[in-house]
Formats: C-alpha cells, sequence, structure tokens
C-alpha cells in the first residue's frame, strides 16, 4: 500500500465550503509525484530524462463531504498498465482518518517524450516502478499507447 496524510487547506474549498473538485485532482497528482520520488524517480530525473506523466483524462467519484483542515488519507494504486509501461490508469482513494470512503480518482494517462512532443514507453527503470506499484483489486493489463515500430 502506498498512503499520504494530507490536510484539505484554505485554497482547496469551494463556495459551498467543502473541498473543490480540482483539489482532489492536485492532491492526487500530488500523491502520484511522492510515489515516483520515493522510487527513483524525482523531478530532477524527470526533468534530465526530457520526459514526463501526461493525464488525457480523470475521473472522480464523491462520497462524502470534506471541510477544511480535515485531515484526509490519499491511497494510490495501479488499475490499469500496458507491458511497455505506455498506457496506465492511476486511481487515489481518499479516506477520512476514520476510514470512510471520500472520493475516489481515476486518472488515465501516458509518458511525454517533452523534446519530440509524442507518447513514449517510459525507461525499465520507471517501468519496473510502475510494476512495483499496489494494484487496485480491478487490475488489468492494457495494449500499449505506441504504434508499431514508432516507440
Amino acid at each position: 500500500m502506498f498512503e499520504r496524510k494530507l490536510t484539505a487547506g484554505w485554497g482547496d474549498m469551494d463556495f459551498n465550503s467543502h473541498m473543490r473538485n480540482t483539489a482532489y485532482l492536485d492532491k492526487s497528482a500530488d500523491v502520484r509525484m511522492m510515489y515516483f520520488s520515493e522510487n527513483g524517480f524525482p523531478m530532477a530525473e524527470f526533468h534530465r530524462l526530457r520526459m514526463g506523466p501526461v493525464i488525457l483524462r480523470d475521473e472522480l467519484d464523491y462520497f462524502r463531504e470534506v471541510g477544511l483542515l480535515e485531515e484526509l488519507r490519499v491511497a494510490l494504486e495501479v488499475a490499469e498498465l500496458s507491458a511497455d509501461g505506455s498506457r496506465f490508469l492511476m486511481q487515489n482513494t481518499f479516506y477520512r482518518p476514520d476510514g470512510k470512503l471520500v472520493a475516489r480518482v481515476r486518472s488515465k494517462g501516458g509518458w511525454l517524450d517533452l523534446n519530440a512532443r509524442k507518447l513514449v514507453a517510459p525507461p525499465d527503470e520507471l517501468l519496473a516502478a510502475m510494476q512495483r506499484a499496489p494494484r487496485s483489486d480491478d487490475f488489468k493489463e492494457v495494449p500499449s499507447s505506441l504504434k508499431e515500430g514508432k516507440g
């Protein structure tokens, strides 16, 4: 299990006094990047490689409200991964400290070569980090996003 404790801050709130939808997306991205950093890929390494994760679609399901300064436990799992690592679906599940489910974010993405501006397969070490990540109960392998011979 990979999870981090975060707090719903002032900037995370909306007009209705609960955590806004984009705050869930931001916190999901933070936890993903924490995972990569703790598994050999801090931001400096992505900069050196001239590549990074690109999110193509986010889905967000809400179950309970979160108010200002409430603590959250955010878990990260891989729900889909291609054999070459070029495609992934990462899932962040948000819980209250009492374990009650708050929200779930599912982010579909790939790896962007910042020089070529195209999707690529990750280097072997990054692929290994993705393969080591906790997997969701509904994990499935998906086809590569790369066209044959275009890797």
